[in-house]
């Protein structure tokens, strides 16, 4: 009688094992989405754009059409570096049409700094390479934005280039 017990519940460790291992390669398959905050204008398609290929490439994006000026400003990024769309994600202020190559590369590479800007908006950037532009490819660079050692100013220099 033991042995049936031991048996059976032997045969249901095997039966939850066998489960879970089928289940492997649909968790490995689709990786938990990375949160994103989007502020924009309600009417901006560059940005809806944007947010498309984001979401595309792993973002899970809570949008707040609400323009982007109040909230560039609370989070310490100067006018000048500004564009249509402000994102905050794992803490990093992203501003404009910023690729998504290089979003996964601040969140894994985790520098000390405000987060990263490509300012004004370049054609051919993410969001702004619909058909509309004709394949055209404007020259442009992400910028990685800090705060300076006294914290009441930033500077920046180039994280990536476009050309």
């Amino acid at each position: 009688m033991t042995t049936q017990k031991t048996t059976r519940r032997h045969a249901l460790h095997l039966l939850a094992a066998a489960a879970g291992m089928a289940a492997l390669p649909a968790l490995a398959a689709s990786p938990a989405k990375i949160p994103m905050e989007v502020w924009k204008d309600p009417n901006c398609g560059c940005c809806k754009d944007w947010i498309v290929l984001m979401e595309q490439a792993g973002f899970s994006v809570k949008v707040h059409d609400t323009g982007n000026t109040a909230v560039r400003a609370k989070l310490g990024l100067p006018a000048q570096y500004g564009s249509c769309h402000t994102a905050l994600v794992g803490g990093y202020v992203v501003e404009g049409h910023v690729p998504a190559a290089d979003v996964h590369k601040l969140l894994k590479d985790k520098p000390k700094a405000l987060g990263i800007t490509v300012p004004g908006m370049p054609i051919g950037s993410p969001g702004m390479d619909g058909p509309e532009y004709g394949g055209r490819k404007d020259p442009y660079d992400v910028l990685l934005v800090s705060k300076n050692l006294m914290g009441n100013n930033v500077n920046a220099r180039v994280f990536t280039s476009y050309r």
